[in-house]
């Protein structure tokens, strides 16, 4: 049987995959906590666990909510479908601006600078859900206009996440299919401005649990 592991940072992302999703025998779903060390330490433990038992994953899934960046043009509700997670802070601050880990001289993994790549397969397999293009995984969320603007042109994404990166970088190091899918919850940019709703984004997440049990 294809196993796949789902990993969520809040418990209303489980629930909003569907209870099909949740009762399927070869679907499991954890709620991490939030943040990069709370998802690759949930996804490592995941991973090696269900290995240990003799029941390995064939993929894993990084869903959730996030933020759209300037300029990508994306609705409330829009479910976006990584073709890379970036980490958006790893790097260094140069008189000439930010460099990430290729200026810095050292590597993230098996993957070029910031950009952890996802899985093909899975790529095609959940491509149809929405918009596809590169997810920023940031430690800082964006409540400025100019802090949405740098995670723009740092990573090239059209939304912004705070877990997505961790966790596919995880699975990539166990040998893991991997990617990730966010539903828009709200814009970023100047917190006083920004739009939001949640709730409209977690039913959005329901795709994403069918998707889960038929791919």
């Amino acid at each position: 049987m294809r196993r796949t592991l789902v990993v969520v940072a809040v418990e209303a992302e489980r629930a909003a995959l569907g209870a099909a999703c949740l009762a399927s025998p070869s679907v499991d779903v954890v709620v991490a906590g939030i943040g990069r060390t709370n998802a690759a330490a949930a996804t490592a433990e995941a991973i090696a666990r269900a290995a240990a038992a003799g029941r390995p994953y064939s993929a894993v899934v990084s869903a959730g909510i996030a933020g759209a960046l300037p300029g990508s043009n994306l609705e409330i509700g829009t479910l976006v479908v990584a073709d890379a997670c970036v980490y958006a802070e790893e790097g260094i601050e140069l008189p000439g601006g930010f460099g990430d880990m290729r200026a810095l001289g050292f590597p993230l993994g098996d993957f070029d600078g910031n950009r952890v790549p996802v899985d093909g397969a899975l790529l095609r397999a959940f491509g149809g859900l929405g918009p596809v293009g590169a997810i920023a995984t940031v430690a800082t969320c964006s409540g400025t206009d100019a802090a949405a603007e740098r995670v723009r042109l740092r990573t090239g994404a059209l939304a912004e996440a705070m877990e997505g990166a961790a966790v596919v970088h995880a699975a990539r190091r166990a040998g893991v299919p991997a990617i990730e899918v966010r539903a828009i919850s709200n814009t970023t940019g100047d917190r006083g401005t920004q739009r939001w709703d949640i709730p409209r984004a977690l039913a959005a997440l329901g795709a994403v649990g069918t998707e889960i049990r038929s791919w």
